[in-house]
């Protein structure tokens, strides 16, 4: 799982702050909840307390004290209910307290003592052994004739607290299930909903500068993503649009400058033929020769090129093996590799069969071997040798000659770019045959790598797919 990834990061937020909104929800149910189970209890403890008041208290100089306690214990029981009854006159003297309850919860001799002449209804907990909380309602009470009496009622919190204690437990096992299944269902739907993310990354990676005219899906959402595809393709048509210009201006360019260097270098060769030229003036026109042919190459590069990228200079694809045809190049180009006193060696391993244009790819064998050969010393070797591996076939040209700077290998397909660009240009070169070796593999559904150590040679690798019957050849 990638945890940079926008779907990642949503989900933790998500999670985050559904975790965090949940945890509130719990907290304020459960603080709310404990207010309200003790206020409805205060509240129903200080009614049994006014009962007391209004039903016994109020005939009690008639009716006498031990009719007060026999009413409660015959109609309240405290004992058997487990609940706190205690009735204080205004002197602090005791007219009834009830005793302990029968499951032995609390001692009501424990409880506290409240104030005789207190004027207003109130409510307190005290703990007992145990831990257990005791909420106890206090009640004034006056009878008609000025006596004044503290009614006090209480019960234990047990009830209260073992409902907040299974709301607490139901809140620790369903809290994590329901936000885990929360989070599975925001990464499931945000998965869909970033579907349309994945189809356009899918899309773009495939574009290239010979694939300007494909277009990325527009899912018709109506979001951001149906106007980011949208936008992004508007920019694609502008992209295609200034490759073409660039390519159309470079291939007329080319085309154009074809006709003047032929009629420039004709006329440099007749003036050189002329019998009675001073020498000065021959060695210029010799030399204006050499750069108007440097220049034709040039130009044929570049129409090359533009060309290739137009997709336009490749003729019908031809089944070939691509082994044969670099022995057979590497043959004629011995001549040249003896003329420097270099070993040029070929190792071909079994078949290599392709779709393509014979002719663009011996172009590639041979911009590579000349190369090779240039920039090997004199008693150096190169080598070449084509080989079939993962579905591809390996065309593999090394040497022993001066190699390439670390600095300069990623730029080594640039055009016009030249290492040492004295030698370069001495030795004839423009810059541009390793981008027609780039180009040309492109063109044909594969790529070129260069790797180097300076003062120790190089290689160069070109990768192209096998026909469709590749499979059936001997790989390596």
């Amino acid at each position: 799982m990638n945890t940079r990834s926008i779907r990642f990061r949503l989900t933790v937020w998500y999670a985050v702050l559904l975790a965090g909104l949940l945890a509130l929800f719990c907290a304020s149910v459960y603080i709310g909840l404990n207010q309200y189970l003790k206020l409805t209890l205060r509240d129903s403890l200080a009614k049994e307390a006014r009962q007391i008041g209004e039903t016994l208290l109020v005939n009690i100089s008639v009716s006498g004290e031990d009719y007060v306690d026999d009413e409660i214990k015959e109609h309240l029981a405290p004992e058997i209910n487990g609940t706190f009854i205690r009735i204080t006159r205004s002197d602090g003297s005791k007219l009834y307290e009830s005793g302990p309850p029968r499951d032995s919860s609390f001692d009501p001799a424990n409880v506290s003592a409240t104030r005789a002449d207190i004027n207003q209804e109130s409510s307190r907990v005290e703990r007992m052994e145990g831990g257990s909380g005791l909420l106890i309602a206090t009640v004034p009470f006056t009878l008609p004739d000025g006596t004044r009496f503290v009614i006090e009622t209480g019960a234990l919190l047990n009830q209260s607290e073992s409902v907040l204690h299974g709301l607490l437990l139901t809140f620790a096992v369903g809290l994590p299930v329901f936000v885990a299944i929360a989070i599975a269902g925001g990464y499931f739907l945000m998965k869909r909903a970033l579907l349309p993310v994945g189809e356009i990354t899918r899309t773009a990676e495939q574009i290239t500068s010979r694939r300007l005219s494909e277009r990325l899906p527009v899912a018709a959402t109506g979001d951001e993503l149906e106007a980011l595809s949208v936008a992004l393709n508007k920019m694609i048509a502008r992209i295609e649009h200034s490759f073409r210009h660039i390519n159309r201006f470079t291939a007329d360019a080319s085309h154009e400058l074809r006709t003047p260097l032929t009629v420039l270098r004709g006329e440099l060769e007749a003036i050189a033929r002329r019998p009675k030229l001073d020498e000065d003036v021959r060695e210029t026109v010799g030399s204006a020769l050499e750069e108007t042919e440097r220049l034709s190459k040039i130009v044929e590069s570049l129409l090359s090129i533009s060309r290739l990228d137009a997709g336009e200079a490749l003729s019908t694809p031809e089944r070939f093996d691509l082994a044969e045809l670099a022995a057979s190049t590497a043959e004629q180009m011995r001549l040249l590799a003896d003329d420097k006193r270099v070993t040029l060696q070929c190792d071909v391993r079994g078949r290599a069969e392709i779709d393509g244009d014979p002719g663009r790819l011996k172009q590639v064998v041979v911009n590579l071997l000349d190369n090779a050969i240039k920039y090997t010393s004199n008693g150096g070797k190169v080598s070449l040798t084509v080989s079939t591996t993962n579905g591809n076939a390996v065309l593999e040209v090394s040497d022993t000659g001066i190699g390439i700077p670390a600095e300069s290998i990623p730029h080594v397909f640039g055009r016009f770019y030249r290492v040492d660009k004295a030698r370069s240009r001495q030795m004839g070169g423009t810059g541009l045959g390793l981008s027609i070796v780039k180009a040309i593999c492109t063109a044909h559904g594969g790529r070129v790598s260069a790797e180097s150590i300076e003062g120790q040679g190089s290689r160069f690798t070109v990768e192209l797919p096998l026909a469709n019957n590749g499979r059936d050849h001997e790989p390596n």
